[in-house]
């Protein structure tokens, strides 16, 4: 496949991995030929945390730099399984409210930690329980939920992503598919995961992993399989977001940071593999 008959992918990427000004975020992801972002937090602010002067004011930053959003990144279920149910319903509530004003029409979301004495099936009707209320209040609003395979979450395996979107059973929970999150829970993504998964994935989050160590590198440096992965995903008719969350110079719990110049090395790494297969970002 040449690049004049190519498929098109929209370039994207999580603006605070950059810097916490959205100008410099902005800067940074247009010299990649990106014309989307994916916001996570603004100014040091995470998104369920903005006020609505704030987000309105991000909103004129993005439309004057000429970005559009991809999703809102929110840390909606990123948090123990033992609080109430209706707890992260209304940190959704207020994030709906964020990616409503930026036009946004996905927002990521998590599926809950667990204490270490309990396993996965302990925690499992209470996790189902709550993503089926994130999805119906989602699925009121008009938004679609990515679900991440964050490790340690409930849905951090193959099998376990797929009991969650299967039991839910909402067209407002779909997938956002992270191959170096699989390599750190001793999973080969393309191997292992992708033919279960393909039919609900609607988001393709760009990082790589060395499974020997964990480290987070460019995509195609480590473990995850992203070429064949990408080969596949061009296959299979995928024409949505492609959103660079590098995780190049440190990770923490809401998120990670690699600055403007690893992200940069970052987002050529991935157009190399997409240039090879005949992908075209836009």
């Amino acid at each position: 496949m040449t690049l004049d008959n190519a498929v098109h992918w929209k370039l994207s990427g999580f603006g605070d991995e950059i810097d916490p000004d959205p100008h410099v975020q902005g800067a940074v992801l247009l010299a990649l030929g990106a014309h989307h972002i994916e916001v996570r937090s603004a100014w040091g602010i995470n998104v369920v945390d903005l006020d609505d002067d704030a987000t309105a004011r991000l909103k004129s930053t993005l439309d004057a730099l000429g970005l559009a959003v991809s999703a809102v990144a929110s840390p909606i279920g990123k948090v123990d399984v033992s609080l109430p149910p209706r707890h992260e319903v209304e940190r959704l509530t207020r994030v709906i409210r964020v990616a409503a004003t930026l036009g946004a029409p996905y927002i990521r979301i998590f599926s809950f930690f667990r204490q270490p004495e309990q396993s996965a099936a302990d925690i499992r009707e209470a996790v189902i329980e709550r993503m089926a209320l994130l999805a119906a209040t989602a699925e009121e609003a008009g938004v679609v939920l990515l679900h991440e395979n964050e490790k340690g979450i409930y849905g951090d395996t193959p099998e376990r992503v797929l009991d969650i979107v299967e039991s839910v059973g909402s067209p407002a929970l779909r997938l956002a598919w992270d191959s170096a999150n699989f390599v750190q829970v001793g999973v080969r993504p393309f191997t292992e995961a992708y033919a279960m998964l393909r039919p609900h994935i609607e988001y393709l989050q760009v990082k790589d992993a060395v499974a020997s160590t964990g480290d987070v590198v460019p995509a195609g440096e480590g473990d995850g399989e992203v070429l064949e992965t990408l080969a596949a995903l061009r296959d299979d008719g995928y024409t949505g977001f492609a959103s660079l969350e590098p995780h190049l110079a440190r990770a923490f719990e809401l998120g990670g940071f690699s600055g403007p110049e690893a992200f940069g090395d970052a987002g050529r790494a991935f157009r190399h593999l997409t240039d090879s297969i005949g992908v075209k970002l836009v």
